[in-house]
């Protein structure tokens, strides 16, 4: 049985066959693109896609394949996923997402993100979930203060996946921690 999430308005499931060519298309998308690592053609978009499955397979999760139930079969994907690079936060797990432009500014991503943060904590007994970007991505910064993520000004860092100058190296960093349940 394939594991899924469902929230009022989507469904975040595991990758298919047939989600390559959505995400190659959202991957070639300057603006979508504009604060992320590029892809810069189809095999480094199915690759990133076989890598996102291996991580699933290997940790329980990773990123989602996004539906918009009964309108589009692909909106995006969202999700989390284990941050090894050198930097004093990590290891973690972050969360993330990327979506469609057509779909921005409609709560998507804080709806699905939402329920990515509640799977980690819950179902995956994470402790803490961090989330990255870079200072100048305001709509993410805003999902991330939506979900009540908070940021430490003093731990933001150099990402070490863009090269010393590039405007996207700065990078801000914000946790989420688990609720207390009271009982």
């Amino acid at each position: 049985m394939a594991l899924a999430l469902r929230t009022p308005r989507l469904l975040l499931r595991e990758w298919r066959d047939e989600d390559a060519e959505p995400f190659a298309a959202m991957s070639a998308d300057p603006e979508v693109m504009a604060m992320l690592p590029p892809l810069p053609d189809r095999a480094a978009c199915d690759t990133l896609i076989s890598r996102l499955q291996a991580h699933f397979a290997e940790h329980g999760f990773s990123y989602w394949a996004v539906e918009l139930a009964g309108e589009a079969p692909f909106i995006g994907a969202v999700g989390l996923y284990w941050l090894r690079f050198p930097a004093p936060f990590t290891p973690a797990v972050e969360i993330g997402w990327r979506l469609a432009r057509p779909y921005w500014g409609r709560g998507y991503a804080t709806e699905a993100a939402r329920a990515a943060l509640e799977d980690g904590f819950y179902r995956l007994g994470l402790d803490r979930i961090v989330a990255i970007t870079a200072p100048a991505n305001r709509r993410s910064r805003r999902v991330m203060e939506r979900l009540g993520m908070t940021r430490g000004p003093a731990e933001d860092f150099e990402f070490p996946g863009f090269p010393k100058g590039h405007p996207l190296r700065r990078t801000v960093l914000y946790r989420a921690r688990r609720p207390e349940v009271s009982t």
